[in-house]
């Protein structure tokens, strides 16, 4: 039985003390998904704060390539929803898969967000076993 190698994609070694930053400075929203998806909670290792390329991911699962991103307020202001877009299209283009939630949806539904992230889990588990 071959295990299927997971595609390992570079990152700027520069990021990885502001990773560390970010990682002791988490949102409350990042904390409160962070106790629900660590440990293979939902099956899957993920990890924080993860560099990949240019950019730091809140959450993510090498072995399925998935990144989950808790978006505080900043996201919402001038300018920054286009910087969110040309970074996940340029994540994407790497072969990550992103799913992204408000920090208020994280707070508010927390429910909802565990089920939307079970749901993704269980296609990309599917997709690796039967491509």
């Amino acid at each position: 039985m071959g295990l299927t190698m997971r595609k390992i994609i570079p990152y700027n070694l520069n990021l990885v003390e502001l990773a560390k930053t970010l990682r002791n400075n988490m949102t409350l929203g990042e904390i409160a998904l962070w106790r629900e998806i660590k440990g293979k909670k939902l099956g899957q290792k993920f990890s924080r704060q993860i560099p990949i390329d240019q950019y730091i991911v809140d959450f993510y699962c090498k072995d399925l390539q998935f990144a989950i991103e808790v978006d505080g307020s900043i996201h919402f202001e001038e300018g920054h929803e286009e910087k969110d877009r040309k970074r996940q299209a340029r994540l994407e283009s790497l072969g990550v898969h992103m799913l992204r939630f408000s920090d208020t949806d994280v707070k508010n539904n927390l429910g909802f967000v565990l089920e939307e992230i079970k749901v993704i889990i269980e296609k990309l588990e599917q997709t690796r076993t039967h491509p």
